[in-house]
């Protein structure tokens, strides 16, 4: 099956920003700014879902954003996954009230087991994903700020125990710096966890996506692709429009 190509908005003051290692940034000629805009083009280029990061929830635990996350989700027919800052049950509550399909926790599960497994307990794993940053094959955590000192293949384990079915998997090294995807460490964490991975970071163009393509035998059923996107580095628009089955599983 066809890797699913999943376009990522990050916002930040209600604007579209442009990400390089988990850092946003304003003002970003090639950006359009409305987030909800950004939304209706990727759904009109046929996109299947589309992954929203709240960074104001993120860096100063403020909902600025949400009504911005409500109108995309509003604004288009399909699926939107939300990530960003989830601390607790409520923060997850008040998400999915938005609209929201899915969430994508990070710290949360390293820093509290306990209040994400009551997230998981509630919700279920389809509508849940956990995240794995990673620096230098170590996990990172609080902002990608913190090393924890965990082997991110021995966390993917965990977080499978846990009851998590699907892995968002970032090499930040490679993050928003279209410098190649990590194949292999997506690879190795959906053979160790067994768990679905999402691949992010790093894709530069169509030699990159055939590659991560070339992998979906191997755990890796979709890709997160932001800058390389909205700085037209695809030869044909047409390139990354597939249409999956069984896209939600």
């Amino acid at each position: 099956m066809p890797v699913l190509v999943i376009p990522s908005i990050d916002v930040h003051q209600n604007k579209t920003v442009r990400v390089v290692q988990g850092i946003p940034e304003l003002n970003c000629p090639e950006y359009k700014n409305d987030p909800v805009e950004m939304a209706m083009i990727w759904r009109a280029e046929n996109a299947k879902i589309i992954h929203v990061v709240d960074f104001d929830h993120i860096h100063n635990y403020s909902n600025i954003n949400h009504n911005i996350i409500e109108e995309i989700c509003d604004s288009v027919i399909i699926p939107v996954e939300l990530g960003g800052g989830i601390r607790n049950l409520k923060d997850a509550d008040e998400a999915f009230s938005l609209g929201v399909y899915r969430l994508v926790i990070g710290s949360l599960a390293y820093n509290d087991e306990n209040e994400f497994i009551k997230i998981i307990e509630k919700y279920g794993p389809k509508k849940i994903s956990a995240a794995i940053d990673v620096i230098d094959d170590e996990v990172v955590v609080r902002r990608r700020r913190i090393k924890t000192g965990i082997d991110p293949l021995i966390y993917a384990k965990r977080l499978a125990e846990l009851g998590i079915e699907r892995l968002i998997v970032t090499d930040v090294k490679t993050n928003g710096m279209m410098l190649g995807p990590n194949i292999e460490l997506s690879e190795k964490t959906a053979e160790a966890s067994g768990c679905k991975v999402t691949l992010s970071g790093g894709i530069s163009g169509l030699e990159d996506l055939l590659r991560v393509n070339a992998a979906t035998d191997k755990g890796i059923d979709s890709v997160i692709i932001g800058r390389a996107l909205y700085e037209n580095k695809f030869s044909c628009q047409k390139i990354w429009r597939v249409a999956e089955s069984g896209l939600f599983n």
